[in-house]
């Protein structure tokens, strides 16, 4: 199982480099020829726009692996240890619920946008919204291989690029 987790962020982690690299490489082709031959990529803009969303998706299940989300922890401060850990356990159950909604209300979208086209490059919708439910399963997947440390130890993930729990204690 961990050769799994191991490929499944390493998978994870590049895709978005790599959408990340592209978005880039679009905005500061246009940005310089914008400036130096006074004319534009028309698709440029929507396309950055579209990535951004994917990356968003897509970035937010490494994000909630790693502790990086906003999280309010004075309640679970103030309970003894087996009261933080119901607490955790209430959360993280709640937040898996709240990923498989974002799948299925995302799937729901995508049904909906089929046949709605984008203004300049002329794509069904449909292929901007898959980044919700996609990005939801990837939340239900980096949850579940860290909801066991998250509820018992308060623990997340970490690795040589990043950990919550030191960062937290700065």
């Amino acid at each position: 199982m961990q050769t799994f987790e191991r490929a499944f962020v390493a998978i994870n982690r590049w895709i978005l480099i790599l959408l990340l690299a592209a978005m880039s490489v679009i905005v500061f082709a246009n940005v310089v020829m914008r400036y130096t031959t006074h004319e534009s990529l028309e698709w440029a803009e929507e396309v950055s726009r579209h990535m951004m969303i994917w990356l968003t998706f897509l970035g937010a299940g490494l994000v909630l692996r790693y502790g990086g989300h906003i999280a309010v922890e004075n309640l679970q401060d103030a309970l003894p240890r087996r009261g933080g850990v119901v607490m955790r356990a209430v959360v993280a159950v709640l937040l898996l619920a709240f990923f498989g909604f974002m799948v299925w209300y995302g799937w729901l979208y995508m049904q909906r946008t089929l046949f709605q086209l984008t203004a300049v490059t002329q794509i069904p919708f449909a292929y901007i919204y898959a980044a919700m439910p996609i990005g939801g399963i990837l939340l239900i997947v980096h949850g579940a291989f860290i909801a066991r440390r998250y509820v018992l130890g308060r623990e997340f993930a970490a690795d040589e690029h990043f950990d919550a729990n030191a960062s937290a204690s700065l």
